[in-house]
C-alpha cells in the first residue's frame, strides 16, 4: 500500500512539474529564438516570422504568388503610371487601441525604404509620398515602375510592415523599443522570458479580411487564445516534446528524424514546394585565384551533381529536387536560359573542362560550416568532387559565423555552400547572387552586363517583360558562374495531428489553425 501511494504521489509530482500547456494555446518551437523584435531592422527570417504575427502589411502574397490587398481596401493608378492612391480598410486598429491612419503608413514606408533593397529602388524614383486624409495616402513617382505593388506585398525580408507613426519615426539604423502592431497577435512584454518563451496573445479587435486565408493573404482569423513560442535549441529534444504532446508545432523537423515522425500517427508533416522551399548554391570567390577566371568557374557546371548533394543530405526525393534556375523553381521568374551548361555533370567531363583552362594548381579553399547541416554536407560533397576532377583542395572547417566573416574578404577562401529561402531568391532584385552585382561581398562578382538589365527589370511595366529580362540575366549568370545551384529542398514542419487548417507556409503563420 505504501509503495502504491508513493508511486501515485510521484506521478502527481511529475504532473505538477510539467510545463503548463493551456487548452486554448498553441505551443510552437521555431527555427531560433526571436531576439530582434524590430522587423525592419533585421533581415533574419525569424524576425520576419515575428513580424507577420504582430504587424500587418498593405498587400500580401497568396499561394499562387499573386499580390493581394491586405490593409488596403482599394487603390488607383493614374493613366501615366506615376500616381498611386491607396485607401485603408475600415476598422484597422493598433494594439494600443488607436486607429491606423494614412500618416502611420507613410511613416512606416519611409522607414522600411531605408532598410529594404526593394524599398530603396522604389524611393529612388519617388517624387512624393504623403497622406491625403486619415485613410488615404498618395505615392507619386518620377518615372513609371511595375514594381510598386509587388514591393509592398513581397515577403522578402525586411517586409513592409506597418507601425504607428511615432514608432516608425525611429531611424532605420536604430531598433524600435515599443512593439505595437496592428496584426492578429499582440506581443506581451510581461510574459516574455528570454531564453525560455514568448507569448503572443490574440488581438480581440483585429478585423480580418472577408476572403479565406491564403498563404500570407486573405482573412487572418485567429482561433487560439495565445501563441506560446518556446525556446528549445536542440532539434531532437523539440521532436521528442512534439511526440509527447508537450508542444504542438516545430518549424524544422530534423532530417534524420523524418522517417520516425512520418510513422507517428499523432504527428503530421508539412512538405513545401516552390518559393516555400530552400534553394542551395555554391558561392564562388570571383576576386581570388583560381575562381577569378570565369572559365575555371564554369568547370563546376560539369562537376556539380545536384542529386548527389541532395542525396547526401539524406532527404527523400519528395522533400528535394534538382533545380537549375537561379530564380527558384516553381516561382514567377523560373527560367531555363543557359541551363544546358549544367546538363549531364560527371567527373570525366569536369576533368576535360579543367584541362582546357589555365588552372595552375592553385589551392581551392572550401569553407565548411560545421554547425549548419546543409552548408556542411554540401561543402563536403563539393570538396570530394573537386579533388576527383583535379583541383588542389584545402577543406577548412569552421562555424557559420566564421564563414560570414571570411567571405567579406577578397582573399583566403574560394567557395562555400549556402542556402536561402526560395522567395528571397525568386527575383533578380532580391536574389543575393544577382542583386548586388559589383557591390556584393559574398562573392565579389562584377559583370557590366547585369547592371543595365537590373535597371530595365525594375522599370519594366509588364510581368512578361520582366520574365524576359530575368532570363537574359540568368544567361549572363550561367556564362559568368558566380554561383552554382546545388538543389532545392524543403525542411518540413511538424505538428500534432489534432490541429486542423494549418497554412502550409515556410514562414510559420498561426492564424486559421484550430483544434
Amino acid at each position: 500500500m505504501f509503495e502504491l501511494r508513493a508511486f501515485i504521489l510521484a506521478l502527481l509530482g511529475l504532473a505538477l512539474a510539467a510545463p503548463a500547456h493551456a487548452a486554448g494555446n498553441l505551443v510552437a518551437v521555431l527555427e531560433a529564438e526571436i531576439v530582434t523584435l524590430d522587423p525592419h531592422f533585421s533581415t533574419a527570417y525569424i524576425s520576419r516570422t515575428f513580424g507577420y504575427m504582430v504587424f500587418d502589411t498593405l498587400f500580401a502574397k497568396d499561394s499562387k504568388g499573386e499580390i493581394k490587398p491586405q490593409m488596403v481596401q482599394d487603390w488607383k493608378v493614374s493613366p501615366d503610371g506615376l500616381t498611386y492612391s491607396f485607401t485603408l480598410r475600415d476598422g484597422l486598429k493598433w494594439h494600443d487601441g488607436q486607429p491606423v491612419t494614412a500618416a502611420d503608413c507613410v511613416a512606416s514606408l519611409r522607414r522600411w525604404g531605408t532598410r529594404s533593397a526593394l524599398g530603396r529602388r522604389i524611393f529612388a524614383i519617388t517624387a512624393s509620398l504623403e497622406p491625403a486624409d486619415a485613410k488615404t495616402f498618395v505615392l507619386t513617382l518620377k518615372e513609371p515602375s511595375g514594381l510598386v505593388i509587388d514591393a509592398l506585398g513581397n515577403p522578402v525580408s525586411p517586409v513592409a510592415f506597418m507601425m504607428p507613426e511615432r514608432i516608425a519615426k525611429t531611424p532605420g539604423d536604430q531598433r524600435i523599443t515599443e512593439i505595437i502592431g496592428s496584426g492578429p497577435f499582440v506581443y506581451s512584454k510581461a510574459d516574455h522570458r528570454t531564453g525560455d518563451r514568448m507569448i503572443l496573445k490574440k488581438f480581440a479587435d483585429y478585423v480580418p479580411r472577408p476572403e479565406p486565408a491564403d498563404f500570407l493573404a486573405g482573412g487572418k482569423r485567429v482561433n487560439v487564445d495565445a501563441l506560446e513560442i518556446r525556446v528549445i535549441p536542440d532539434g531532437a529534444t523539440a521532436a521528442s516534446a512534439l511526440q509527447a504532446g508537450e508542444i504542438d508545432f516545430m518549424q524544422y523537423a530534423p532530417f534524420d528524424l523524418l522517417p520516425t515522425l512520418e510513422k507517428n500517427t499523432r504527428v503530421k508533416l508539412v512538405n513545401f514546394t516552390g518559393g516555400n522551399m530552400f534553394a542551395g548554391a555554391y558561392r564562388l570567390n570571383a576576386a581570388s585565384k583560381p575562381f577569378d577566371d570565369p572559365a575555371i568557374r564554369r568547370v563546376l557546371w560539369k562537376l556539380v551533381d545536384q542529386r548527389e548533394v541532395l542525396d547526401a543530405l539524406g532527404l527523400d526525393s519528395k522533400y528535394a529536387t534538382p533545380c537549375a534556375t537561379y530564380f527558384t523553381c516553381g516561382t514567377t521568374y523560373e527560367s531555363k536560359a543557359g541551363i544546358e551548361a549544367a546538363a549531364k555533370p560527371s567527373i570525366e567531363a569536369a576533368k576535360a573542362a579543367l584541362k582546357a583552362t589555365k588552372y595552375a594548381g592553385e589551392p581551392v579553399v572550401v569553407m565548411e560550416a560545421n554547425d549548419l547541416e546543409a552548408p556542411r554536407v554540401s561543402a563536403q560533397v563539393l570538396a570530394e568532387r573537386l579533388k576527383q576532377a583535379g583541383f588542389n583542395v584545402d577543406l577548412q572547417v569552421m562555424d557559420w559565423a566564421s564563414v560570414l566573416a571570411r567571405r567579406a574578404k577578397k582573399e583566403g577562401w574560394s567557395v562555400y555552400g549556402v542556402h536561402a529561402g526560395g522567395y528571397d531568391l525568386g527575383s533578380p532584385l532580391t536574389n543575393v547572387m544577382v542583386a548586388f552585382n559589383c557591390a556584393d561581398f559574398t562573392g565579389w562578382q562584377c559583370d557590366a552586363r547585369i547592371t543595365p538589365l537590373m535597371e530595365a527589370f525594375a522599370k519594366a511595366p509588364a510581368e512578361e517583360d520582366r520574365k524576359k529580362i530575368a532570363s537574359e540575366i540568368q544567361s549572363v549568370m550561367y556564362d559568368q558562374a558566380p554561383a552554382i545551384p546545388w538543389g532545392q529542398f524543403a525542411q518540413p514542419a511538424a505538428y500534432r495531428a489534432e490541429w486542423r487548417n494549418l497554412i502550409p507556409s515556410a514562414i510559420p503563420v498561426f492564424w486559421n489553425v484550430e483544434k
